[in-house]
């Protein structure tokens, strides 16, 4: 671990320190000082600070850069539901209880590992070791459509709409009790400092988050929605809809104490996902039938509706 301690003078008054940093410490990239800042190696005067943030003079400002670590990730012959597949990319419908890249206490089993066997080398590079060809996530308990970058070209062109809120993400959910009518929540999303691994509404440390929810039917107690994203932030949907005190179903993070067991996790599926093909520039549009989880959930619910 390397610790960069600076005093900031008159001359650096109203810099973003993301560019101040990159300034001072120039054998890696403002790209990734900015990654390292949003995993808290940036302190001002003693306060955890985002990239955003403008330096004053008199800062005390302290940055830490870890030691690099070598993982080794290990291709698997796990079996995936491939959706489509060509030279730049590939949609992957992923299953509940599969994660989707390695972590801590998680390097085996993960989707990443399924694709280091199924695409040998053809996997694009930009989010390291841990993630080749990942371009956007979902949680180990959500179900559904992913899309995987073989190659830096691909990665960035999606990368990029997903940015533009191009990228046209849906998602079915179950939550808890008696929607009627259809919503937006619009509240930005940041990590709580009460629970670090969970995500909140805040508006310090944050990024704007949009959620466009449509009522599909309504059991009573529960509703089945669409979701619509115009941004992807972690746990979206499920901070969104517990944040209007209708938790998606099973969500035993999010959710009310008693949890659904039977359902193993968030009843949250992605459906669709479209985007324009990052080389022949046709528009695309992928969907996924509902898992048996979602549909035996939706059975029982009408059942006794």
């Amino acid at each position: 671990m390397t610790e960069h301690s600076f005093l900031a003078c008159k001359e650096d008054e109203g810099e973003r320190i993301d560019k101040f940093l990159s300034q001072k410490i120039t054998d890696i990239s403002r790209s990734a000082i900015a990654n390292l800042i949003e995993k808290e190696s940036l302190s001002v005067n003693g306060t955890i600070q985002n990239k955003k943030y403008k330096v004053k003079c008199g800062d005390q400002i302290s940055f830490v850069i870890p030691d690099p670590v070598e993982y080794t990730v290990t291709a698997e012959n796990i079996p995936l539901d491939i959706i489509y597949e060509d030279n730049d990319l590939l949609v992957v419908n992923k299953p509940k209880g599969m994660v989707v890249h390695p972590a801590p206490g998680n390097y085996s089993g993960t989707l990443v590992n399924a694709l280091l066997y199924h695409c040998k080398e053809s996997l694009s590079g930009i989010n390291g070791v841990l993630r080749p060809g990942i371009v956007h996530r979902i949680d180990k308990n959500t179900s559904g459509l992913l899309i995987v970058a073989k190659n830096d070209f691909s990665h960035n062109a999606l990368a990029e709409q997903i940015k533009e809120h191009s990228f046209k993400r849906e998602y079915e959910a179950v939550v808890y009790g008696n929607i009627t009518e259809n919503g937006t929540v619009d509240a930005p999303i940041g990590r709580s400092k009460k629970d670090r691994k969970k995500m909140c509404i805040t508006y310090e440390n944050s990024k704007n988050a949009v959620t466009h929810y449509e009522v599909i039917e309504n059991f009573g107690s529960f509703t089945h929605i669409k979701c619509i994203l115009e941004t992807g932030r972690t746990h979206q949907i499920r901070v969104h809809m517990a944040s209007i005190s209708h938790p998606v179903a099973g969500d035993d993070v999010y959710g009310p104490k008693k949890v659904i067991t039977k359902l193993k996790g968030q009843c949250l599926h992605a459906r669709v996902i479209g985007f324009v093909h990052p080389r022949s520039g046709e528009y695309m549009e992928f969907n996924s039938h509902l898992p048996e989880y979602f549909k035996k959930f939706l059975l029982e619910l009408q059942k006794i509706k």
